[in-house]
């Protein structure tokens, strides 16, 4: 088998959470890219079928969008049913839903953090791993004895923040909630792939860094400050070969690891 027929997922399923834009569209592209074909999920369906119908113009697979919020999980259960019905089949989930609850200078801070505040982006982050790849691994994984499980969690569940990046920028700034939350993606990760292992199944983690989202140039410049490629990360792009790698068989002796894709921000 050649390299690059190890990075091939012809014949492939793929299910990507908040997948209608930015790194969730950009992961499952690539990976429709490499020869799957695709559920991706919004919890706005026109939003979904927006970004389907750009995939599948794109690379022609099939892609079906469904309208899901992965912490509801009678609707999680009903996108598995759904995946299962349209393709028989489920050999990669991507858990890439996530969430940063609104916040600002004064609501940031985690002791003046608010309880609802923590919940949701606890529920979304971390829960909602949790539900989706419980329906997916109990459903389609483990009755076929294979699988791949790729969580996408962040530097934040890596390091703590630096706040003085936000200063006067008027951005509310990292919060202790998301940092808790994608720290526990990353260990039930590892936990997971122990877990399933023997049922042919891998699980591995994506932390990416900060990417550009138009920020106020004082916080863009100090980011950068800390990264030792001295840039954020640039969507279309970063995060397409490292998915396709951990949902290929290029990864195939690869499980419980955290790819962190960040610039070295995390090397030093």
């Amino acid at each position: 088998m050649t390299v690059w027929e190890l990075f091939k997922l012809d014949g492939k399923v793929a299910v990507v959470t908040g997948a209608a834009r930015n790194l969730g569209y950009d992961m499952a592209l690539a990976l429709a890219e490499a020869g799957a074909d695709l559920v991706i999920t919004s919890r706005r369906l026109a939003e979904a079928r927006a970004a389907a119908d750009r995939i599948r113009g794109a690379t022609g697979r099939g892609v079906l969008p469904v309208e899901m919020e992965v912490t509801v999980e009678t609707q999680v259960e009903q996108m598995v049913e759904t995946a299962l019905a349209e393709y028989g089949r489920i050999d990669i989930l991507v858990n890439n839903a996530g969430n940063v609850a609104k916040s600002t200078p004064e609501t940031a801070p985690f002791e003046r953090r608010a309880l609802e505040a923590w919940s949701e982006v606890v529920a979304v982050n971390l829960t909602g791993v949790f539900l989706c790849s419980k329906h997916v691994v109990a459903r389609a994984m483990k009755p076929a004895r294979s699988g791949n499980i790729i969580n996408i969690a962040s530097t934040a569940g890596v390091v703590g923040k630096d706040r003085r990046q936000y200063w006067d920028t008027g951005m509310g700034g990292a919060t202790l909630d998301y940092h808790a939350a994608k720290g526990g993606v990353i260990s039930m990760t590892r936990d997971m792939a122990a877990y399933l292992a023997p049922d042919g199944i891998r699980a591995n983690c994506i932390s990416p860094g900060g990417f550009w989202r138009n920020q106020p140039p004082q916080f863009v410049e100090r980011y950068n400050a800390n990264v030792p490629m001295g840039r954020m990360g640039q969507d279309g792009k970063e995060l397409k070969g490292a998915v396709v790698f951990l949902a290929s068989e290029a990864s195939s002796y690869v499980t419980g690891h955290n790819l962190v894709v960040d610039g070295g921000l995390t090397a030093w």
